[in-house]
This record gives C-alpha cells, sequence and structure tokens, in this order.
C-alpha cells in the first residue's frame, strides 16, 4: 500500500504455533460438556501428567518450572453405552496425507491394548477442513500392512468416517461411535 509522499508501507505477518490443534480440541470439549450436559456419555479431556518443579506464588501461582511425568497416553477418555472410549485428536495440515509422526509409538500399543481388551480406540483427525473418525484397528492395520510414513488422504476418505460439526453441540463425534461401533456402519 502507497501512502502520501509515495511511502510504501509492508506488514510482515507473524506465525503464531502456539496453541496450533486447540481449535480442534475446541470443538471437542464443546461435545464432551454437551454429552454430559444430555446424559449421553462421559468423555473427558486428560490431563497431561506433569511434575512441578518451580512455583511464583507472588504472581498468583505461575509455574515456572516443570517435567513430564510419564508419556501421556490418548487425549480423551470415557464410557459410552457401557463401553470404554479413548481416542486423540490430531490435526493434520498436509492436503494428501496424514504423517504417522503425529503417533508416538506408546500411543500405538496402547491402542492395541484398548483394542485387546475389546474398547473402542480412534484418532479424531481433521484434515482438509474435514474431520474424521479413523478407528484403531484401521490404522493398526495400515501400520503393519505399509511401508508408508503417512496414511493417504484418499484412504482416510475411505475407511474414515466423516464428522460433523453441529451449532449447539460442536463436533459430533458420538454420532460416529454409534454408528461404527454399534450399528456396524462400514465403508
Amino acid at each position: 500500500m502507497k501512502y502520501p509522499g509515495n511511502i510504501k508501507k509492508t506488514y510482515k505477518q507473524v506465525v503464531n504455533y502456539k496453541n496450533r490443534g486447540m481449535e480442534l480440541e475446541d470443538i471437542i470439549n464443546e461435545a464432551c460438556n454437551y454429552y454430559l450436559e444430555m446424559d449421553l456419555a462421559i468423555i473427558y479431556k486428560k490431563p497431561t501428567p506433569i511434575g512441578v518443579v518451580d512455583v511464583d506464588y507472588k504472581n498468583g501461582a505461575v509455574i515456572n518450572k516443570a517435567y513430564f511425568k510419564e508419556p501421556s497416553t490418548l487425549d480423551y477418555n470415557g464410557i459410552y453405552k457401557g463401553k470404554y472410549v479413548e481416542f486423540d485428536a490430531k490435526e493434520c495440515h498436509s492436503k494428501t496425507s496424514f504423517p504417522l509422526s503425529n503417533i508416538h509409538e506408546h500411543q500405538i500399543k496402547h491402542i492395541e491394548r484398548i483394542i485387546r481388551h475389546k474398547g473402542f480406540a480412534f484418532l479424531i483427525i481433521s484434515m482438509n477442513s474435514e474431520y474424521f473418525i479413523f478407528k484403531g484397528e484401521d490404522l493398526l492395520d495400515f501400520i503393519n500392512t505399509n511401508t508408508r510414513k503417512s496414511i493417504p488422504y484418499h484412504i482416510i476418505l475411505e475407511k474414515g468416517y466423516k464428522l460433523n460439526y453441529k451449532y449447539h453441540i460442536g463436533l459430533d463425534y458420538l454420532k460416529g461411535i454409534e454408528d461404527i461401533y454399534f450399528k456396524g456402519v462400514v465403508k
């Protein structure tokens, strides 16, 4: 843009990665609260296990130094219709594939254990402005039968269950759980 005196003013866009992924968690949290209020399911965001080293009590108990006590498992857990549910929220900025590096080895082992004990384990993936449930069984199958380091978008479209955002609910993942696990809707 040129200002009087032929002065060109430029603006540098500041990119902040601080809370990347929070938008997905926000709409999932909105749904969790709705489901709890309506007594449909009890599903909570799990806190990250941290150990506090240093706290500044002068400024209202601000944590200055902390460490992760242990690797966290998946982001959310709870119960729906008598079944244990656990899932992780993952955002992907690639348009063509979901990087498996977004999932840690201990999380994969945790998903295997949940499935072995007949619980529901899955990922909620945000990709290309769409939301999907990607079943833990499909994730494990892909990892065990492919050498790729990412899941192609067409596989997520094929095997994933597309979720919708609803104004009064948030991201309605319970509809996906119902259709996939209780009604056996398969793509």
